[in-house]
């Protein structure tokens, strides 16, 4: 499913760039008659910074867009104004003008996506290759908000994440099949194939580090407030007014990790249930779904609804299996608690700093989105969100008592 930047040698291992270099091409043109999209899309950084994002925009039709992939990149250049537009300032707009309402909802309704910017828009289809035939050290992101290149670090990054998981994924159809014919073997092996993915998407995540504009306290905090909800959100109690498509207000969730495809398929596949995780109930991350592209959700709805990957295991009895289903459980805990390292260091450490810098950023987030740093952009209180997460996973451990009983 499912990216380190530019002008850095070494920046990651020849492994991870081979997957790298393996990504399909992405759109990074739409027909001339949606410049103006596309021009306010690629300045924005300037165009908030300079207040000047409220700016009239002609209401273009989208009759002129052709396939899934102008879709998307006219989705992601209008959900990326839209954030823009509404945080601009920290001014909390609650009505989204005609001329950016109607397109971006009628291509949303298209897509089956809400009409806010998801975590699919702003990882999955926000890059290119600069080189076609080059590795990770040629990718760049198409679209940005203000705090310069950790824009790009977070974007990358967070894709290359996803892209090391794909050997993971591919096995999960080997998984189910073993499964339904009882091939022992064959399982372990794919077991092993999904627990070295997790692995290398935590390797993966490592590269976040090598982005020295993250020190900058603001920077970070500047994206995450950019990326933040119109749902659950004291900012916008009632949610954004999308003018011209509905009269009422409406709310929606931001985009998060939470609606990685990748993650959830690894839940759904290792029977990991976090309906009871400190008030975080599954309607939460079910609701997530809705937020993902249409056929991931239908990838991870058939594979629920498969047979039990956990439950197979523990009727063999078979010590191999045991091991080797923990160990992808056990990466994935480990996963999460190195996300929650990330967030802490570059999320909530930096948006305490960064009160401190408000009076210098030229009016470019407000007072009053700080209390944001204990939000995630999903609308959830996101550090007790992980840490909950991360603890349900631990628990998926099959025990010693549960591996020498078989079940029948």
């Amino acid at each position: 499913m499912g990216r380190p930047v530019s002008g850095q040698a070494g920046f990651c291992s020849v492994q991870t760039q081979k997957e790298a270099g393996s990504i399909s091409f992405i759109q990074t043109e739409l027909p001339d008659y949606y410049a103006p999209w596309m021009n306010v899309a690629a300045n924005l950084p300037h165009l908030i910074e300079g207040h000047q994002l409220r700016r009239e925009m002609p209401l273009l039709s989208t009759q002129y867009l052709r396939g899934h992939r102008q879709l998307r990149l006219a989705r992601l250049a209008l959900g990326f104004i839209t954030m823009g537009y509404v945080w601009q300032g920290g001014g909390r707009q609650t009505i989204l003008p005609r001329a950016l309402a109607v397109p971006y909802c009628t291509i949303s309704e298209l897509l089956d996506l809400p009409p806010i910017l998801v975590y699919a828009d702003c990882v999955l289809a926000n890059w290119k290759k600069r080189d076609p035939c080059g590795y990770v050290e040629n990718l760049d992101i198409l679209f940005s908000f203000p705090g310069g290149d950790s824009n790009k670090g977070f974007f990358l990054v967070s894709l290359l994440v996803e892209a090391a998981a794909a050997a993971g994924i591919k096995a999960i159809p080997i998984i189910v099949n073993a499964i339904l014919h009882h091939g022992l073997c064959s399982l372990e092996t794919a077991l092993q194939d999904v627990a070295l993915s997790i692995c290398k998407m935590r390797e993966a995540f490592k590269l976040i580090h090598a982005h020295s504009v993250w020190e900058r306290p603001c920077n970070c905090f500047l994206l995450h407030v950019f990326g933040t909800s119109w749902k659950d959100n004291f900012l916008m109690p009632e949610g954004l007014v999308y003018e011209g498509v509905w009269d009422s207000p409406k709310q929606f969730f931001g985009g998060s990790a939470a609606q990685s495809s990748t993650l959830q398929c690894f839940d759904v596949l290792l029977g990991i249930q976090h309906s009871a995780a400190q008030g975080f109930s599954a309607e939460y991350l079910g609701c997530m779904r809705d937020y993902m592209p249409a056929a991931h959700r239908a990838f991870i709805q058939t594979l629920a609804s498969g047979p039990s990957l956990r439950q197979f295991v523990l009727a063999t009895g078979d010590a191999g299996l045991h091991a080797a289903f923990n160990k992808c459980v056990s990466a994935l805990a480990d996963l999460r608690s190195y996300h929650i390292q990330i967030a802490t260091k570059y999320i909530t450490i930096p948006a305490g700093r960064c009160r401190a810098e408000q009076q210098q950023l030229g009016g470019c987030v407000h007072k009053g989105t700080s209390v944001l740093s204990e939000r995630g952009t999903g609308g959830t209180g996101f550090m007790r969100f992980l840490k909950a997460i991360r603890d349900t996973t631990r628990k998926a451990q099959l025990t010693e008592q549960e591996a020498t009983v078989p079940t029948h």
